[in-house]
């Protein structure tokens, strides 16, 4: 059924109402932008509800795609109220999408006798309100997360600085609404700033009046809100008060990532992609069976780790001991559900009995380190050494009532011995057995028949304990003689019984019986107990519920990853042997071609990748930053063989996509996300550019892309991958030494086919076979015949005009000066809220300059 048709079946409001109702809505103030209003309607005993006003064509376009479900109250569409309807269900799935996704405000409105209220508001960022009915039955993958921003003017460079942080800080914690002070003042280029950062994390800004940051009550107000001794209505509700703890988050721990490398990385699933889909790094390595889990999981992969020995600690725990650790979540739930059993519990002390193995191997790690060994205790042992200490009386609980050796015959029960009622019942059925035994000896004696072989001692389950002869000759023995009970003949012989036997079998299933009762009763004692270790058991589920996905995402991939060899931040290079992209691997009808990485300090910091469109440049740069983000997260990486140092942060410009929505056209998207990286680099990140300067003319992007990469290989000394089409760039080698050129290598055949290899090699590549990859797409033959002659000739003009001077060492080293000072002023400009216009003073100033270099007006203005 279409939305169009469910709104019709939804009841019209009548005419008196609709006239109270829009002299009513047209007196409500105007509400902050990005806020739409839904108005609580019930007929026929189910909820509905309406929108009105811009929100009623709002839900028409995107909700319905079509303007025709708009009805006029009172008027029409001139002077009338616009309307629309949304069913319950409908209102349901519009709200989770519009507070998760396109991070809209709402606020709910119920009538009240004859009078409207808002029973509920939420944002992004604060959905307490709402979680009772929106996500009752669905998971929120990400929790959202509220921040506060108070800021005063201080030096523009520490202003810049600081929202650099402020920006790791927002993608480290997911943050999906930001409170901020407003001014009142035009000319706040700091606070414009900061918006201007939030909007590219698509974080929501909520304004509030400066007076709401006063601390003069902070003191009083955390007191009452803190465990142990937000929104600004969280004080307004008393049952807030000592639910929440104050915690410290250290931004040193974390690789910082920009929202390009997010992007770049595929790190999380888009609002089009379902969360579960390998086509984002959470949907391949999440693993996890809960909405907790996934939350938590995605709070993790954001916050790559720099400490080397909590990665390598990670990595081991993963290896040696978490991986054969249960769900301890899902274990919990059962328990608290009260449908556990005492295979559960079993799993639960296999659990515990680990946990002295754990901290050893804690403790041996940093046993002669006593720097780290503090950090280990603080991160890990002291935590489960504590919940061992918690957890101890379980393990003796398990081992006094159940009987651990039947583990071997995949029996679960409580020892016999633990209960003097359970021990007679069991010491009866014993005896019985004892007494069957002997029956069944004196039978194979009487008919001389073999034990076990002619004649076999058996329970059955409609008879009982019961005998079985083998073979129709034996069978005559037992026939027709009234000491025997015949029960029935088979394939495999006959069962019979005499009467002492079933009377045996008889008490036996009687005591046994009561056994059994007794059995449950105790087990589900047992299974009680141990549930109110669960807080416990969950605090345990934390520590491990990480590795174990990384675990489970490692050795089911296509070709199983492998474990990096890590070096501390500031040593060692890069070394991967068969790089793989994750997300690229598991896509159906994909081979994936494997290529080696290697960048090595003061010999290869700065890659130069050049190639043909379509031929893997893009995949091969990005790769490395996953693998790179992976491996400091703790997870086995895609490759054969990897050596890895620690990033202090993995920066990106990639794609040239415009954010003209945001007023940010594609070449201002370019520079602003250039300029972060240009400020933020330090010798110890990791750069990935991938086709910068697309969004200008040929020879100032050309122009940009070689000071960029200039000044980055020669002041930040960074790892940087470099993709590009300015094949210009490639002669960057003969003057910075650390600078190596890679091309991803094509095949031509004889009739000038083009084969993709998809394999990067040593060396140029000089084309980029931009008319081959629209043959690929289908191009009309008229219009490739043309671009390949309109291509010959610009390839004739260009051998014309080619610089043929030999220039002086003074003029090139006093030309590239000038492009990294021009380049460092556009970067700088490229912060300005008036950065298109500056940019535009900048190349003016520059041109006379260039104009006056022999070297530079060759090189870009020829």
């Amino acid at each position: 059924m279409s939305l169009t048709t469910q709104t019709e079946e939804l009841p019209d409001v009548e005419k008196p109402e609709q006239q109270t109702f829009v002299k009513f809505f047209r007196s409500l103030d105007l509400v902050e932008e990005g806020t739409i209003r839904l108005f609580e309607r019930e007929a026929n005993g189910s909820n509905y509800y309406t929108f009105h006003g811009d929100d009623a064509i709002y839900i028409a376009e995107t909700v319905y795609k079509t303007t025709s479900v708009i009805k006029y109250w009172l008027g029409d569409s001139t002077t009338g109220l616009p309307s629309t309807r949304l069913s319950n269900r409908a209102a349901e799935t519009f709200l989770r999408d519009a507070l998760l996704n396109k991070q809209l405000r709402i606020e709910i409105w119920k009538q009240d006798r004859s009078e409207w209220k808002c029973i509920r508001k939420a944002s992004p960022g604060n959905l307490q309100e709402v979680e009772d009915f929106l996500f009752s039955s669905s998971h929120m993958t990400i929790a959202p997360v509220v921040i506060a921003v108070k800021y005063s003017i201080s030096g523009d460079n520490k202003v810049y600085e600081k929202l650099i942080y402020v920006k790791s800080f927002i993608i480290q914690l997911g943050v999906k609404e930001c409170l901020l002070h407003t001014s009142g003042n035009e000319k706040d280029y700091e606070g414009i700033k900061i918006k201007g950062i939030l909007a590219r994390c698509n974080v929501v800004v909520t304004e509030r009046k400066k007076g709401e940051f006063d601390a003069k009550n902070i003191a009083q107000d955390l007191n009452r809100l803190v465990e142990g001794n937000l929104s600004i209505e969280t004080l307004q509700d008393d049952a807030n008060f000592g639910k929440y703890v104050l915690k410290h988050h250290d931004l040193s721990q974390y690789m910082r990532l920009d929202g390009s490398a997010l992007a770049a990385l595929n790190l999380m699933p888009t609002s089009n992609e379902a969360v579960n889909k390998s086509t984002s790094l959470y949907g391949l390595l999440n693993k996890c069976k809960t909405a907790q889990g996934s939350r938590l999981f995605a709070q993790w992969l954001k916050q790559p780790l720099l400490n080397l020995e909590e990665i390598k600690l990670r990595q081991s725990l993963q290896e040696d001991h978490l991986k054969n650790i249960p769900d301890l979540h899902r274990l919990a739930k059962r328990f608290q559900k009260g449908t556990a059993s005492l295979q559960d519990v079993v799993r639960v002390y296999q659990v515990v009995i680990r946990l002295p193995g754990l901290l050893t191997c804690l403790e041996n790690k940093v046993s002669e380190d006593v720097e780290k060994a503090n950090l280990i205790d603080d991160l890990y042992t002291s935590k489960i050494r504590h919940l061992s200490g918690l957890l101890h009386k379980l393990e003796e609980l398990v081992e006094t009532t159940i009987d651990l050796d039947a583990l071997e015959n995949h029996e679960y029960i409580i020892k016999a011995q633990f209960n003097d009622e359970l021990q007679e019942l069991r010491s009866q059925t014993n005896e019985l057995d004892r007494e069957m035994v002997e029956e069944y000896r004196r039978v194979g004696e009487n008919l001389c028949l073999e034990l076990d072989k002619k004649l076999k001692f058996e329970r059955h389950s409609l008879y009982g304990h019961c005998f079985r002869v083998v073979g129709r000759s034996e069978y005559t023995r037992i026939r027709n003689k009234s000491e025997y009970i015949q029960y029935t003949t088979q394939k495999s012989g006959t069962l019979f019984a005499t009467r002492t036997l079933k009377e045996l079998s008889s008490k036996h299933a009687d005591i046994s019986k009561k056994y059994d009762v007794k059995q449950r009763g105790l087990a589900r004692e047992v299974v009680e107990i141990v549930a109110t270790y669960c807080p416990s058991l969950e605090s345990l589920g934390v520590l491990k519920l990480k590795c174990s996905s990384f675990a489970h995402a490692s050795v089911m991939a296509p070709t199983p990853y492998v474990r990096p060899t890590m070096f501390p931040l500031g040593q060692g290079n890069v070394a991967l042997e068969d790089a793989r992209h994750p997300c690229l691997e598991v896509q159906d009808y994909v081979t994936f071609i494997p290529n080696d990485v290697n960048l090595t300090r003061d010999e290869s910091e700065l890659q130069i990748v050049t190639g043909p469109n379509m031929g893997g440049k893009s995949t091969y740069i990005r790769q490395v930053g996953v693998i790179v983000l992976m491996a400091q997260i703790g997870c086995f990486v895609p490759c054969t063989s990897a050596s890895l140092c620690v990033f202090d942060s993995i920066l990106a410009r990639v794609g040239a996509g415009d954010s003209q929505l945001k007023g940010v056209s594609t070449f201002m998207a370019e520079m602003l996300e250039t300029a972060t990286i240009l400020k933020a680099a330090t010798r110890n990140s990791l750069v990935i550019i991938d086709e910068l300067g697309r969004g200008t003319s040929t020879y100032d992007g050309l122009g940009l892309a070689w000071a960029i990469s200039e000044y980055i290989g020669t002041h930040i000394r960074s790892f940087c991958l470099f993709a590009t089409h300015f094949h210009e760039l490639t002669t960057l080698c003969q003057t910075v030494k650390h600078v190596k050129n890679m091309h991803v290598a094509v095949h031509i055949g004889n009739s000038h086919d083009v084969t993709l290899l998809y394999k990067v090699n040593e060396g140029v590549g000089d084309k980029s076979f931009g008319i081959h990859v629209a043959e690929l797409a289908n191009f009309p033959e008229s219009v490739v015949e043309l671009a390949k002659r309109k291509a010959d000739e610009l390839d004739e003009e260009s051998e014309e005009h080619k610089p043929s001077k030999i220039h002086k060492k003074e003029k090139i080293e006093e030309g590239e000066k000038i492009l990294q000072e021009m380049m460092q002023e556009i970067s700088t400009a490229s912060a300005s809220e008036n950065a298109e216009l500056l940019t535009k003073e900048i190349k003016e100033k520059y041109f006379s300059i260039i104009n006056n270099n022999t070297y530079l007006k060759e090189l870009l203005l020829e």
